[in-house]
């Protein structure tokens, strides 16, 4: 598949980095200085020239979508995939900006850059069939796909996998300060949370057990553990913490949604 980046910020240079070696990836982004390894400038939209199927993928703020629609069109019209990972732009915002077009709408997540990401995708009312296998084909080298029945479920979507690697990067910060404060070095604290941090992720990923089982493995009955956990539950203390986050972020979806 070809691939048009719209926008190689974070999120889209993620991605593209994902794609390296998967897709032929051209990039329009003024702006980006450098770009991933194996990606192609575009100098203008009008340049776009494809010999099979295209899917433009729009990745730039969602404030700049407006200023960029019309040079857009082109592309809905010569009947490209378009691909949107912008937060806050809907279905109907991109009917409306950019015409009848097959459009779908995606939120990714950074570990995309390197194949572990996950992306939930909801599709327009023009997507045909053979584009959900597409869709999975374009993104399939930056891990998981996922898809929406309702696209109202996307603002939850965007607080927990959209920004939760912003969460667990808090928290690994967190731990490694309270191990500083508790005595380590500092850096030898930082080094121990980002290793427990990596290796618990790779460990749920790896065992089928349900996190709670696999909690209840390393928790034996009054010890540390226990101790440390005693914390976090007192008065459903990290449920609370993390019901607060989610509903904080998809409220922040949703006004950006307008």
């Amino acid at each position: 598949m070809e691939v048009l980046l719209v926008g190689c910020g974070r999120m889209g240079g993620a991605m593209a980095r994902g794609w390296q070696g998967a897709h032929r990836v051209r990039v329009f982004d003024p702006m980006a200085a450098d770009l991933p390894e194996g990606a192609e400038r575009l100098d203008a939209l009008a340049d776009v020239e494809a010999s099979g199927e295209l899917a433009v993928v729009l990745a730039v703020k969602p404030q700049v979508f407006p200023s960029i629609a019309e040079s857009l069109r082109p592309l809905a019209v010569r009947d490209a995939l378009l691909v949107s990972i912008m937060a806050g732009i809907t279905l109907q915002g991109l009917d409306d900006a950019l015409g009848s077009a097959r459009t779908v709408r995606t939120m990714p997540n950074t570990p995309a850059a390197i194949g572990q990401g996950i992306t939930a995708a909801v599709a327009g009312r023009e997507v045909r069939m053979g584009d959900f296998a597409a869709v999975n084909a374009l993104l399939a080298p930056t891990g998981q796909v996922v898809w929406l029945d309702d696209e109202a479920q996307i603002d939850a979507v965007t607080a927990v996998s959209g920004s939760g690697p912003a969460y667990f990067f808090r928290f690994t910060e967190a731990l490694a300060k309270a191990g500083a404060d508790e005595g380590l070095p500092a850096a030898l604290a930082m080094q121990l949370a980002r290793a427990t941090f990596t290796g618990a992720a790779a460990l749920a990923a790896a065992d089928p057990a349900e996190l709670a089982e696999l909690r209840r493995q390393v928790t034996s009955p009054g010890g540390t553990t226990a101790a440390g956990l005693a914390q976090l539950d007192q008065d459903d203390a990290i449920d609370r913490l993390a019901r607060a986050v989610v509903e904080a972020a998809a409220a922040r979806s949703r006004e950006l949604a307008g």
